[in-house]
């Protein structure tokens, strides 16, 4: 009934920002499946090359934290163009490169789009969602996922063809880039985010009935801006810590052969897709709250079921569960972020997205400290408590409630 309600624009837009989060895993996950080629063209050694992509992490956080000022200021609409154009027109820098130098200066170029259109495009997601009515974040996030595995499918194909990799990333900056020209003219102008949020029934959620206005306001804004920044931190810095390590433990917890240690990432990484597609669903039933309380909940008994696990299978099980616990939480904290009824959106968002993305960043080496302390499998209990940290305080990503009175 609800989706006979939606107008046309809006499903315009909604397969626009679709297309545009598959376009950005797309264009990622053909650098990744690149990465040996690019390395052995330029002779950059694996120690330098895990400096440049430090380097791109750094591009990317600096993107995101200007990219959300901009949004507030341009809208989101425009610098999703802007950012994707980018973001399409610099992936081709790694094929061209020939050295380290230049090869440092194309990832940071790349790191920076990509940065800029994570925030951009996740604020259009908010904006899109705000329209429908209902939780549709999620679906965003699992057709990253999916152009994630559309890019590296096609990357590798491309590679088994014996294309020039200059060959292959030039004809994906052009087509991306022709695709985005085609796709901003359907995204939505931004709406005020002080526009009531829709709970999953299609009623304004309640609002306070007396906001404090000015400097006043500042401080609590912020205390919620940084508490759902620290979520998305220890939620990143979980599934980090599971895409870096889970294959690594299963091989020296449990001595298992390669292949088979391979299949703990896979577990995980299928589980958090097929979650991402579900969830929306999950948080119109019962609330985003819920997602991230629960969602924490499961995440953190599947690594406890992987630190106690004597047996293949099992620790495959409690893998898939770390999958399915992560696949819903950042959605609906950046919902929360574009919701908190500010002026700047996209500001708040990219202050949750640069925090959460050091949690990404941070988790693996996290990790790597630990094992020089304690076993790996012993070390992963450090983000099951954070888990459950997490669980705790997951009251903060509910939308305002209004006061009742007498």
């Amino acid at each position: 009934m609800l989706d006979s309600m939606i107008e046309r624009p809006m499903r315009r837009a909604r397969v626009a920002v679709f297309t545009v989060f598959a376009l950005n895993g797309f264009l990622l996950a053909l650098w990744v499946v690149h990465i040996p080629v690019i390395t052995d063209r330029t002779g950059v050694a694996k120690s330098t090359l895990g400096t440049f992509i430090l380097m791109l992490a750094g591009a990317g956080i600096i993107g995101m934290r200007i990219a959300g000022p901009l949004a507030d200021r341009f809208g989101s609409r425009t610098l999703v163009g802007a950012a994707a154009a980018i973001t399409a027109a610099t992936v081709i820098g790694p094929g061209l490169a020939t050295g380290p130098v230049a090869l440092a200066i194309a990832l940071a170029c790349f790191g920076f789009g990509n940065g800029a259109l994570d925030v951009s495009m996740n604020t259009q997601a908010v904006h899109v969602e705000r329209a429908y009515g209902r939780p549709i974040m999620s679906a965003f996030h699992a057709l990253f996922s999916a152009g994630g595995f559309l890019g590296s499918v096609l990357g590798a194909a491309a590679q088994r063809a014996d294309w020039d990799v200059r060959l292959t990333l030039g004809v994906a900056a052009v087509a991306c880039l022709a695709l985005t020209a085609a796709l901003v003219p359907l995204l939505l102008r931004d709406t005020s985010s002080t526009t009531p949020e829709v709970v999953a029934d299609g009623r304004p959620a309640p609002q306070d009935e007396a906001e404090p206005t000015g400097w006043s306001r500042v401080p609590e804004r912020t205390r919620k801006v940084m508490a759902l920044a620290l979520i998305a931190f220890v939620l990143l810095l979980c599934e980090g810590a599971a895409a870096d390590w889970s294959a690594l433990q299963v091989r020296e917890h449990l001595d298992a052969d390669e292949a088979t240690a391979a299949l703990a990432f896979a577990a995980f990484s299928f589980t958090m897709t097929a979650g991402r597609f579900a969830t929306d669903r999950i948080a119109g039933a019962f609330g985003r709250v819920a997602v991230v309380r629960y969602g924490s909940l499961i995440c953190a008994v599947g690594l406890g079921v992987v630190i106690a696990s004597p047996w293949v299978p099992l620790t495959l099980l409690g893998w898939a569960l770390c999958g399915i616990g992560l696949s819903g939480g950042i959605p609906q904290i950046f919902t929360a972020a574009g919701n908190l009824g500010s002026s700047t959106a996209a500001t708040d968002m990219s202050r949750v997205f640069s925090l959460g993305y050091l949690g990404l960043l941070a988790g693996p080496a996290i990790i790597g400290w630990l094992t020089a302390l304690v076993p790996l499998t012993t070390a992963l209990a450090a983000p099951l408590l954070l888990l459950l940290l997490c669980s705790w305080k997951a009251g903060v990503v509910a939308p305002p409630k209004s006061k009742i009175s007498a």
